[in-house]
């Protein structure tokens, strides 16, 4: 299951975000993961990130583990502004944001160095799998 709340304009392509949910349910070996994504504004994340972790500022996306799901907010304002900064495709760093929220909730982390390590090279697997180029994160 894949469930979309798109509020931003312009829309993300359905077709790009649920290659990017399968290629990330493939690489974790989940196919049953169910994720429930809203695509927002940094207005809309910030207000969400303050409800639900005390902080008021905008993030480029927040993760929920569910029972047998992910429950992802994407700030596609803070994608264009740094795809516009780097360069490179808004789609690309709206795929990178799910990627690293769908990741957390099945098990990885970035707090520790070895950890995000292990993230990192799993960001960059799905992403090479999906062909798209981003820059990259830790440089």
């Amino acid at each position: 299951m894949l469930e979309i709340t798109d509020r931003f304009r312009p829309r993300t392509e359905r077709a790009l975000v649920e290659r990017v949910v399968a290629a990330v349910r493939d690489y974790a070996e989940r196919p049953d993961l169910e994720v429930s994504l809203l695509l927002t504004d940094d207005k809309e994340i910030g207000e969400l990130h303050e409800q639900f972790l005390d902080d008021p500022s905008p993030t480029d996306v927040m993760s929920f583990e569910m029972d047998n799901g992910a429950e992802l907010v994407v700030s596609v304002e803070t994608a264009q502004r740094v795809a516009n900064e780097a360069g490179h495709a808004v789609d690309a760093e709206v795929a990178l944001y799910i990627v690293h929220g769908m990741l957390h909730t099945v098990g990885y982390d970035d707090i520790e160095d070895k950890d995000r390590r292990r993230m990192r090279d799993a960001e960059r697997a799905i992403m090479q799998r999906l062909q798209l180029v981003v820059r990259e994160v830790d440089a």
